[in-house]
């Protein structure tokens, strides 16, 4: 048996069913955590699971933020005063610590410190990058796009700064997610480990292996 869920039974279902259903829908996302500081040195942290890639000349990366007006919002306060911020990847052995940043801390309280993690400074670079993390990129905000639809913003940001372990700075770039053991998310709070299942060349039409015939 399957079930099938209209709109309108999407409109009306439990708002808690509906959080976890419509947030687990797109399958697993990557774990990041944003970093980012105010004009009074304040540093904080926050788990976002949308960030995306945009291009990678010039290389973009964005991220969807909540509705600034309904809570205190520091991310988006901390990058409209300085306007610069770190992505993190989330390492499997973190994910608790990672998952309680989205907390609602008191003003002042530094979610590095609540949560087991240690800022670290880079370069010259103006944001926290967390030094457990072992992806780390440093952006600049170049755009923001409002969806009024849901009052959301789509930040855009130009990457400035990578850091990756030695290890896995290849000749072709690539980075391999399983060795880093780093964390996906899927809904609100599942995290899942990622396991490399293929490695597969350019797709290319005279290439195209017989699907049919394994079938």
């Amino acid at each position: 048996m399957k079930t099938q869920y209209t709109h309108n039974d999407i409109t009306e279902m439990d708002r808690i069913k509906r959080l976890h259903l419509i947030n687990s829908i797109t399958g697993v996302k990557p774990a990041n955590l944003i970093g980012t500081v105010s004009s009074d040195g304040q540093e904080n942290l926050a788990i976002f699971s949308s960030v995306v890639h945009l291009g990678s000349n010039p290389p973009f990366l964005g991220f969807v933020l909540r509705p600034h007006f309904e809570f205190r919002r520091d991310t988006y306060n901390n990058l409209e005063q300085s306007g610069y911020y770190t992505i993190n990847h989330v390492p499997a052995a973190h994910t608790e610590q990672a998952h309680y940043t989205s907390a609602k801390f008191d003003e002042g309280e530094s979610e590095f410190e609540r949560c087991g993690f240690t800022p670290e400074y880079l370069g010259n670079f103006p944001a926290p990058f967390v030094k457990e993390s072992p992806v780390k990129i440093g952006l600049k905000k170049v755009n923001e796009i409002p969806i009024p639809q849901n009052g959301t913003l789509f930040v855009i940001g130009r990457i400035e700064l990578i850091e990756v372990p030695e290890w896995v700075d290849e000749a072709n770039g690539k980075l391999n997610l399983e060795k880093l053991a780093i964390a996906g998310i899927s809904g609100l709070n599942t995290y899942y480990k990622m396991t490399e299942v293929g490695d597969y060349p350019y797709a290319r039409v005279a290439d195209l292996p017989d699907f049919k015939k394994n079938q």
